[in-house]
């Protein structure tokens, strides 16, 4: 299940509060890790001692990082014959453990070695706004965490971090089925970490799943969050979680720190999809052209033509299309003769069984400076893009 309904507290304001080794940084206790690895692997044993040492003294509650450097000090004794390389009775106790420990170790050093190449971002980041200072894909399949920075440039990778997924994987359809959803979100709230239980460690931040989307395939559930550890864990298992996407404090504080409410997209796939920058811009061209003619032709307030943008399972608010003719027909009267302006595009593109474009803008009627900021789900049938849900945010 997603996390527990009674442990959702009101929106928070408050700082988050400290835990074990919030003062430094996560990645940086995992690139420590990778360190001790590499010193490993070129048979540098006392180095990699001395390191694994430090890393554990200044992180107790890493466990991997424990088990490495209990093997290392096994080593000076024996001769090891595997990863966790403990003594057959304690081996046979802890096997599970052991078993999610190596699938962390194998994850981290999987997702390191394997680096997206320099300027390239998932696909599903059309077009970023300057409102979207940052935005975040999680490679579920990879157990990792990409925290983008929003420059004038382009998109600029600036961090990235292992997570926990949930305990059957991905592909989340249903209340309760410990799956992690798979789509485009936004980060909807800070919860306030005083009102959580030490569970979610330094925080929480929740994402808008179920989203349009996900309500139109009929999928269930809430609650998924991007939270902490508890504080004796430093991290957890790869499948871990009720459906949540876990990281370990330091790294969420880091992220608490960066993101902003609401404007933060949140992009989660089984595996991303690295392209060139301009190569996820193709799919701006023909896109942007269907949205322009939509601009045009309600600036124009033929109310004929405006339907024809809208697909026949529209809804928004409840609302079938049926029942927001009324609505549209207002909105197009009120604007007709007065050009709009489209205002801080953000394109997000979603691929699976159709072709899904998450639309975020702001609609300004000329004469005004400002307007509402609209968010429409248009999707691809059948050679055309047509709009299946438009709400104002």
């Amino acid at each position: 299940m997603p996390c527990p309904a009674a442990a959702r507290p009101a929106a928070k304001s408050a700082p988050a509060r400290k835990v074990a080794a919030s003062t430094a940084q996560g990645g940086a206790a995992e690139a420590r890790l990778i360190e001790i690895y590499r010193l490993i692997d070129q048979s540098e044993t006392s180095k990699a001692l001395t390191l694994a040492q430090r890393l554990v003294s200044d992180y107790p509650n890493f466990a991997l990082a424990q088990l490495v450097y209990g093997d290392l000090l096994s080593s000076r004794t024996r001769a090891l014959t595997t990863f966790g390389d403990v003594p057959a009775a304690q081996r046979q106790a802890g096997t599970e453990v052991l078993s999610e420990l190596r699938a962390e170790s194998v994850a981290r050093l999987k997702a390191l070695k394997e680096r997206p190449p320099t300027g390239y971002v998932p696909a599903e980041f059309v077009l970023l706004s300057p409102a979207n200072r940052h935005a975040i894909a999680v490679d579920a399949g990879r157990s990792r965490l990409y925290l983008f920075e929003n420059r004038a440039s382009g998109l600029a990778l600036i961090a990235d971090y292992y997570i926990s997924v949930g305990k059957l994987g991905v592909e989340k359809t249903s209340a309760g089925d410990q799956r992690t959803p798979l789509g485009v979100y936004f980060i909807t709230s800070q919860l306030d970490p005083k009102s959580l239980k030490d569970f979610y460690g330094a925080g929480a931040l929740p994402i808008n799943y179920p989203n349009v989307l996900d309500v139109r395939r009929g999928k269930t559930g809430s609650g998924i969050w991007l939270h902490g550890t508890p504080p004796d864990q430093f991290s957890r298992p790869p499948l871990a979680s009720d459906g949540c996407v876990v990281l370990a404090n330091p790294d969420l504080e880091r992220i608490i720190r960066t993101v902003a409410i609401r404007s933060t997209p949140v992009v989660i796939a089984n595996q991303l999809n690295w392209v060139p920058q301009e190569k996820a811009k193709t799919a701006l061209g023909p896109f942007e052209a269907r949205l322009n003619a939509w601009r045009k032709a309600k600036s124009g307030g033929n109310l004929a033509e405006v339907n024809t943008f809208y697909a026949p399972d529209f809804v928004t608010g409840g609302k079938t299309r049926g029942d927001w003719q009324n609505e549209l027909a207002r909105e197009v009267a009120q604007t007709r003769g007065r050009e709009l302006a489209i205002k801080d595009l953000s394109l997000l593109h979603w691929q699976d069984k159709e072709d899904t474009m998450v639309v975020t803008f702001g609609e300004v009627p000329a004469g005004q400076r400002t307007g509402n900021t609209i968010r429409q789900y248009w999707s691809h049938r059948a050679g055309q893009w047509t709009i299946f849900f438009e709400g104002v945010i």
